[in-house]
Protein backbone atom coordinates (compact mmCIF):
# COMPACT_ATOMS: atom_id res chain seq x y z
CA UNK A 1 0.00 0.00 0.00
CA UNK A 2 1.51 3.39 -0.59
CA UNK A 3 1.79 5.96 1.53
CA UNK A 4 1.16 9.35 0.49
CA UNK A 5 3.39 11.78 2.30
CA UNK A 6 1.56 14.86 3.08
CA UNK A 7 2.46 18.83 3.95
CA UNK A 8 -0.92 21.24 5.19
CA UNK A 9 -0.99 24.81 5.10
CA UNK A 10 -3.59 25.44 7.84
CA UNK A 11 -3.74 28.78 9.62
CA UNK A 12 -6.74 27.42 11.70
CA UNK A 13 -5.02 24.62 14.24
CA UNK A 14 -8.40 22.83 14.68
CA UNK A 15 -8.81 22.41 10.97
CA UNK A 16 -4.94 21.40 10.31
CA UNK A 17 -5.16 19.29 13.39
CA UNK A 18 -8.40 17.50 12.04
CA UNK A 19 -7.08 16.89 8.47
CA UNK A 20 -3.66 15.16 9.93
CA UNK A 21 -5.99 12.52 12.21
CA UNK A 22 -8.37 11.91 9.34
CA UNK A 23 -5.10 11.47 6.59
CA UNK A 24 -2.79 9.28 9.88
CA UNK A 25 -6.10 7.39 10.75
CA UNK A 26 -6.64 6.14 7.09
CA UNK A 27 -3.33 4.48 7.08
CA UNK A 28 -2.06 6.04 3.87
CA UNK A 29 -0.67 9.10 5.06
CA UNK A 30 1.92 10.66 7.05
CA UNK A 31 1.74 14.23 7.62
CA UNK A 32 5.29 15.39 7.69
CA UNK A 33 4.87 19.15 7.89
CA UNK A 34 2.19 20.83 9.81
CA UNK A 35 2.63 24.57 8.55
CA UNK A 36 -0.19 27.99 9.33
CA UNK A 37 1.64 30.27 6.49
CA UNK A 38 3.04 29.16 2.86
CA UNK A 39 6.34 31.01 4.22
CA UNK A 40 6.59 28.51 6.76
CA UNK A 41 6.04 25.56 4.44
CA UNK A 42 8.62 27.53 2.18
CA UNK A 43 11.27 27.17 4.87
CA UNK A 44 10.82 23.92 5.02
CA UNK A 45 12.83 23.44 1.50
CA UNK A 46 15.15 20.55 2.23
CA UNK A 47 11.76 18.19 2.59
CA UNK A 48 10.41 19.34 -0.68
CA UNK A 49 11.34 16.14 -2.48
CA UNK A 50 9.40 14.19 0.22
CA UNK A 51 6.12 15.92 -0.07
CA UNK A 52 3.66 14.38 -2.39
CA UNK A 53 0.71 16.63 -2.06
CA UNK A 54 -0.10 19.86 0.15
CA UNK A 55 -3.64 20.21 2.05
CA UNK A 56 -3.44 24.12 2.16
CA UNK A 57 -6.26 26.60 3.43
CA UNK A 58 -8.51 28.75 0.66
CA UNK A 59 -7.66 31.72 2.57
CA UNK A 60 -4.36 31.42 1.41
CA UNK A 61 -4.43 30.86 -2.48
CA UNK A 62 -3.90 34.27 -3.08
CA UNK A 63 -0.26 34.51 -2.35
CA UNK A 64 0.20 33.12 -6.20
CA UNK A 65 3.86 33.83 -5.65
CA UNK A 66 4.34 31.61 -2.87
CA UNK A 67 2.40 29.32 -4.88
CA UNK A 68 4.41 29.00 -7.97
CA UNK A 69 7.79 27.27 -6.07
CA UNK A 70 5.60 24.50 -5.13
CA UNK A 71 3.73 23.70 -9.06
CA UNK A 72 5.46 20.25 -9.25
CA UNK A 73 3.48 19.26 -6.36
CA UNK A 74 -0.26 18.91 -6.19
CA UNK A 75 -2.54 20.95 -4.08
CA UNK A 76 -5.64 20.32 -1.91
CA UNK A 77 -7.72 23.50 -1.19
CA UNK A 78 -9.66 23.52 2.01
CA UNK A 79 -12.21 25.27 1.69
CA UNK A 80 -14.33 26.78 5.10
CA UNK A 81 -16.26 29.83 2.39
CA UNK A 82 -17.14 30.43 -0.72
CA UNK A 83 -14.71 30.21 -3.63
CA UNK A 84 -15.04 31.34 -7.38
CA UNK A 85 -14.93 28.69 -9.74
CA UNK A 86 -12.08 30.33 -11.33
CA UNK A 87 -9.82 29.93 -8.08
CA UNK A 88 -10.97 26.27 -8.14
CA UNK A 89 -9.25 25.59 -11.59
CA UNK A 90 -5.68 25.57 -10.69
CA UNK A 91 -6.05 22.98 -8.29
CA UNK A 92 -6.01 19.25 -8.44
CA UNK A 93 -8.90 19.10 -5.40
CA UNK A 94 -11.42 20.78 -2.98
CA UNK A 95 -12.61 19.33 -0.05
CA UNK A 96 -14.84 21.48 2.30
CA UNK A 97 -14.81 21.78 6.09
CA UNK A 98 -17.67 20.30 6.08
CA UNK A 99 -16.47 17.09 4.31
CA UNK A 100 -16.39 13.32 5.54
CA UNK A 101 -13.42 12.00 6.44
CA UNK A 102 -14.07 9.35 2.89
CA UNK A 103 -14.43 12.49 0.73
CA UNK A 104 -11.08 13.86 2.17
CA UNK A 105 -8.99 10.79 1.57
CA UNK A 106 -10.74 9.92 -1.65
CA UNK A 107 -9.58 13.65 -2.78
CA UNK A 108 -5.96 12.49 -1.44
CA UNK A 109 -6.09 9.64 -3.71
CA UNK A 110 -7.39 11.71 -6.65
CA UNK A 111 -5.07 14.48 -6.75
CA UNK A 112 -1.80 11.90 -6.23
CA UNK A 113 -2.89 10.02 -9.00
CA UNK A 114 -3.76 12.30 -11.40
CA UNK A 115 -0.35 14.07 -13.28
CA UNK A 116 -0.23 17.86 -13.31
CA UNK A 117 -1.47 18.98 -16.50
CA UNK A 118 -1.29 22.73 -18.02
CA UNK A 119 -4.46 25.05 -17.13
CA UNK A 120 -7.24 24.73 -19.39
CA UNK A 121 -8.40 26.88 -21.97
CA UNK A 122 -10.72 29.30 -20.71
CA UNK A 123 -12.58 29.41 -23.61
CA UNK A 124 -13.85 25.83 -23.73
CA UNK A 125 -17.33 25.66 -22.60
CA UNK A 126 -19.53 22.61 -21.60
CA UNK A 127 -22.14 21.25 -23.93
CA UNK A 128 -25.68 20.63 -22.74
CA UNK A 129 -24.50 16.78 -22.22
CA UNK A 130 -21.55 18.01 -20.41
CA UNK A 131 -23.56 19.73 -18.28
CA UNK A 132 -26.40 17.28 -17.88
CA UNK A 133 -23.54 15.17 -16.50
CA UNK A 134 -21.71 16.96 -14.51
CA UNK A 135 -25.17 17.73 -12.90
CA UNK A 136 -25.55 14.39 -11.95
CA UNK A 137 -22.07 13.81 -10.89
CA UNK A 138 -22.47 16.96 -8.68
CA UNK A 139 -26.16 15.16 -6.82
CA UNK A 140 -23.87 11.74 -6.28
CA UNK A 141 -23.83 9.27 -9.21
CA UNK A 142 -22.17 7.03 -9.97
CA UNK A 143 -21.02 6.58 -13.28
CA UNK A 144 -23.44 3.37 -14.44
CA UNK A 145 -26.31 5.61 -12.72
CA UNK A 146 -25.41 8.97 -14.88
CA UNK A 147 -25.51 6.36 -17.96
CA UNK A 148 -28.85 4.80 -17.18
CA UNK A 149 -30.64 8.12 -16.33
CA UNK A 150 -29.33 9.96 -19.33
CA UNK A 151 -29.61 7.07 -21.56
CA UNK A 152 -25.78 6.62 -22.56
CA UNK A 153 -23.12 3.79 -22.42
CA UNK A 154 -21.05 3.84 -19.29
CA UNK A 155 -18.37 4.53 -21.83
CA UNK A 156 -19.69 7.67 -23.18
CA UNK A 157 -20.27 8.67 -19.66
CA UNK A 158 -16.18 8.30 -18.69
CA UNK A 159 -15.72 10.37 -21.84
CA UNK A 160 -17.85 12.97 -21.18
CA UNK A 161 -16.43 13.64 -17.22
CA UNK A 162 -12.69 13.33 -18.87
CA UNK A 163 -14.24 16.41 -21.15
CA UNK A 164 -15.29 17.89 -18.34
CA UNK A 165 -12.03 17.63 -16.29
CA UNK A 166 -10.06 19.30 -19.49
CA UNK A 167 -12.17 22.15 -19.58
CA UNK A 168 -13.13 22.83 -16.09
CA UNK A 169 -9.62 21.92 -14.97
CA UNK A 170 -11.19 20.43 -12.30
CA UNK A 171 -10.53 16.86 -10.97
CA UNK A 172 -12.53 15.86 -8.29
CA UNK A 173 -16.39 15.32 -7.01
CA UNK A 174 -16.34 18.10 -4.71
CA UNK A 175 -14.65 20.78 -6.32
CA UNK A 176 -17.45 19.13 -9.29
CA UNK A 177 -20.28 19.94 -7.27
CA UNK A 178 -19.08 24.00 -6.11
CA UNK A 179 -18.37 24.34 -9.12
CA UNK A 180 -22.07 23.20 -10.39
CA UNK A 181 -23.20 25.21 -8.12
CA UNK A 182 -20.99 28.55 -8.06
CA UNK A 183 -21.90 28.10 -12.06
CA UNK A 184 -25.93 27.93 -11.24
CA UNK A 185 -26.12 24.53 -12.83
CA UNK A 186 -27.94 22.93 -9.48
CA UNK A 187 -28.76 24.65 -6.46
CA UNK A 188 -27.44 23.34 -2.78
CA UNK A 189 -30.66 21.71 -1.77
CA UNK A 190 -30.39 19.03 -4.75
CA UNK A 191 -26.89 18.06 -3.64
Amino acid sequence: MKRYRIAIVEPATVVGEGITAILTRCGEAEVVCCCTTLAELSSHRAIRNDIDLIFLSHTLISDVASLSEWDAIPIIVVQSGLMSSEALRRFAAVVSIYSSSEEIVRAMHEAADTPIEPSYAESHELSERERDVLILVARGFTNKEIASELNISPHTVISHRKNIVHKTGIRSVAGLTVYAVLNKLINSEQI
